[in-house]
Order: C-alpha cells, then sequence, then structure tokens
C-alpha cells in the first residue's frame, strides 16, 4: 500500500504542474489568435473602404435620377451609376446618357442623351430628329413621348455635343438651352441598380 501511496502521489504530483503548463500557452495562444481575428478583421475592412471610396470618387458614383426626362429609359427616383472615368478612356458616342453640369448654372448636374457630335447638323422637324440630313432611328423614344416641337438647323461646334432627352415632351435640352460643352460633361449612365426590376446596364 505505501508503493500504491507514493504512486498516487508521484503521479499527482507530477501531473500538478502539466495543467498550469499547459493552461498558460493555451489561453496566450488564444489571446493572440482573439487579436490577430481582430486585427485582421479591422485590415480587411480598411482596404475594402479605401476601394470603395478609390471606385466612388474617381471611377463610378451612384447618383439618383431626379424628373421624368429620361423615361422611359430612366425614371424618375431611379438609382444608377455614373461611370466617371469613361471618357478618358474613350470618345462620347452617340446614343450614350451622359451626366453634365447644367450650362447656366454649373452647381446642377443634368442627365440626357447624346444626339449631335461636333461638326453635325442637326435639325427637328415636327419631333422628327435629323442628322446630317438623314432621319435618326430613335427606338428608345416610344410614340408617348414624341412632341411636334421643331428645331432650327444647327451645326454642333468644335467639342459641344448636342443632348436630348427620351420624354421629348418632358425635357429641357439643347433645344432650349444650345449645345453642351465636353467639359462639363463628367460621366456616362451605365448601370442601374435600384429598383430591382430596373437592375442592368443603362441603354
Amino acid at each position: 500500500m505505501p508503493g500504491t501511496s507514493s504512486e498516487t502521489s508521484s503521479v499527482g504530483q507530477a501531473a500538478a504542474p502539466s495543467p498550469t503548463a499547459a493552461t498558460a500557452p493555451v489561453g496566450t495562444t488564444a489571446r493572440v489568435r482573439v487579436g490577430t481575428g481582430i486585427g485582421v478583421w479591422l485590415r480587411d475592412l480598411i482596404i475594402s473602404l479605401a476601394i470603395s471610396a478609390f471606385v466612388i470618387i474617381f471611377l463610378y458614383q451612384p447618383v439618383k435620377v431626379e424628373g421624368v426626362s429620361m423615361m422611359p429609359s430612366l425614371e424618375d427616383q431611379e438609382r444608377i451609376f455614373v461611370n466617371k472615368f469613361v471618357y478618358r478612356l474613350e470618345p462620347i458616342e452617340r446614343g450614350d446618357i451622359v451626366v453634365f453640369r447644367y450650362p447656366h448654372d454649373p452647381s446642377k448636374s443634368y442627365i440626357k442623351r447624346v444626339i449631335g457630335m461636333a461638326g453635325d447638323r442637326i435639325r427637328i422637324d415636327g419631333g422628327h430628329v435629323y442628322v446630317n440630313d438623314e432621319a435618326l432611328d430613335e427606338d428608345y423614344v416610344p410614340p408617348a413621348y414624341t412632341d411636334f416641337r421643331s428645331y432650327p438647323e444647327t451645326t454642333v461646334p468644335e467639342n459641344y455635343f448636342f443632348v436630348l432627352g427620351d420624354h421629348r415632351s418632358m425635357s429641357s435640352d439643347s433645344r432650349e438651352f444650345g449645345p453642351v460643352s465636353q467639359s462639363l460633361i463628367y460621366g456616362k449612365a451605365v448601370f442601374g441598380y435600384w429598383p430591382m426590376d430596373k437592375l442592368g446596364r443603362v441603354r
């Protein structure tokens, strides 16, 4: 029996430091892992915010359409993304929906469709648009959105664009304020994201 007692005692003495020795490193490791996890999460969050800020500031800007001048392509209160960088890589083209500063008040922004390029001769006869004496095919303007206004022939100046709203009877555009300088155009409408039934590329 003394041998058993001695064995038990020895086992107990040998085992006693083990939990203490094991507990300290495990706890420390756990704290290190938690700290590391938070650090990684914060790092990823900061990187994500930085990337988002870069994208919004330099590439894409979310905007809200106000008014009905671009219906049915864009509806009032619709949310879209505007690409602010694209025109540094490619030229503005006929048919693009562009965002620009209103020529008579640069604090306001307008959104319209490009109809005429520099050098084009534009005229509107009873609501029908002619570019260089050829009728423009405008499938984005349904019959219900046309009007019968006319506009005398004008030649678009260099570095200017003639723009119209798709809802011709409800739009203030180049028929009123003339061609728009390229320097005032700061983006192209590229993608709609709200409401969900309008999700997709802007055409």
